[in-house]
């Protein structure tokens, strides 16, 4: 008994706190970060701007406030989810009363000369808010599922008309990915991604199309309720949202045409809609085994592909570092995301499972679709590479999230002596 006291007298240390939370995320995530400040700096050596410091400097602030946050209890949040989902609302109205443009969109607001994204943000304040909703059902009704969709569309839309197609996406993969966690029929996802299918396949090949909304039809018939309605009605929403893409389709002028489908054929437009792409893949390829060295890329260094500090760090990435740093970028990812898997899978409660699960859809897909678009497998969104490309409030809301996953971790149950 007296060697059980002394046992846990040791291990009261000024660490005991923070003894659950999974150090090695905590590594990945500066070292992603650290990576990102060298890359920043290089692509911007002949410019003399100071984004790399501010890269780290951001990540150092955010670093501090994950170790905080993975002190605290996460439970905690269930009592504010509708503070934090009201805040997150009226901070993305007050950015269409208040927030400053540029590039073409109002995304900012401007807090004594810092400019902040508030749609960034937002990410965490709905990843909180659905898992709160969703931890409350063990098994969702559809009545639930049409509740949690209304609640996530608010802020979704109100992303949108900034315009911020990219955020928007994302907000899309967290809602879809914990709804699937949360035990939603997976029928019921696949209905709700289905028309969004149909237009692409209308549009390119209506047969397909065809097929594809009478496949729905089944999946409407086999997952929903009141069989001999929802069956057919399936089957119609799908064949009228083809439809309406086509006629939408339509309405459109070439050059959005092209806007649209440029990552497809870039040499069609070498000098415009292609263009990133074009100097992207040049960049990549350029790189070949090894790269051609810090600060030795010609791509890189010319600034030849506009937006490489942000959207296209990852062309930089292949130039200089080569094919083995890509490789060594994505294993990190890997590895990043399979520990939030499994703090996810080891989670005291669905609460906390959720907010994991929430945390991953968004680094995922940020991910995928970001070297997706600089590879030219996807069209240019906007999207951030996490951790790595420069954006203060896109770095600080990645580790306020990586700090939610944190305190799940540590707050696990412990093993009892």
């Amino acid at each position: 008994m007296l060697e059980k006291i002394r046992l846990g007298r040791r291990r009261q240390t000024p660490f005991s706190a923070w003894e659950q939370v999974d150090y090695f995320l905590f590594l990945l995530s500066i070292g992603l970060t650290v990576l990102g400040g060298i890359m920043i700096r290089s692509v911007e050596l002949n410019q003399g701007l100071t984004d790399w410091w501010q890269h780290w400097l951001m990540g150092g602030i955010g670093l501090v406030s994950a170790i905080f946050i993975a002190r605290c209890r996460y439970e905690h949040l269930l009592e504010w989810k509708w503070v934090i989902y009201i805040a997150t609302i009226i901070a993305l109205i007050a950015v269409q009363i208040i927030g400053t443009t540029a590039l073409g969109a109002q995304r900012w607001i401007n807090i004594g000369g810092f400019h902040v994204q508030p749609s960034e943000f937002a990410k965490v304040g709905i990843i909180i808010t659905l898992a709160a909703l969703l931890h409350e059902r063990t098994t969702p009704t559809i009545l639930d599922v049409i509740k949690i969709l209304v609640i996530a569309a608010v802020p979704w839309g109100l992303v949108f008309i900034e315009p911020n197609l990219g955020t928007s996406l994302v907000f899309g993969a967290i809602t879809l990915g914990m709804l699937y966690w949360g035990n939603v029929h997976p029928g019921w996802l696949i209905l709700l991604v289905a028309p969004l299918v149909s237009v692409i396949l209308f549009t390119v090949y209506e047969d397909a199309g065809i097929i594809w909304a009478v496949l729905m039809g089944f999946v409407g018939w086999w997952s929903l309720p009141v069989r001999w309605l929802t069956g057919p009605l399936a089957l119609l929403a799908n064949l009228g949202a083809g439809e309406l893409g086509n006629f939408f389709w339509g309405l459109l002028q070439d050059y959005q045409k092209q806007r649209l489908t440029g990552f497809l054929n870039p040499e069609q437009d070498p000098l415009g809609a292609g263009y990133h792409l074009i100097q992207s893949r040049i960049a990549i390829g350029s790189g070949q085994l090894h790269g051609r060295g810090l600060y030795q890329g010609t791509q890189t260094q010319l600034n030849f592909i506009p937006e490489q500090h942000t959207d296209f760090i990852f062309s930089a990435i292949g130039e200089e570092l080569g094919f083995i740093g890509c490789l060594c970028v994505l294993a990190a990812f890997w590895i990043l995301c399979w520990r939030i898997v499994m703090i996810a899978l080891t989670a005291k409660d669905t609460f906390g499972s959720l907010i994991a699960i929430g945390v991953l859809c968004m680094i995922v897909f940020q991910v995928f679709v970001n070297i997706g678009m600089n590879i030219g497998l996807a069209p240019v969104t906007g999207i951030p590479l996490p951790l790595l490309s420069y954006g203060r409030s896109a770095l600080l809301s990645n580790f306020l999230a990586i700090g939610l996953v944190q305190s799940v971790a540590n707050h696990r149950q412990r093993i009892k002596f």
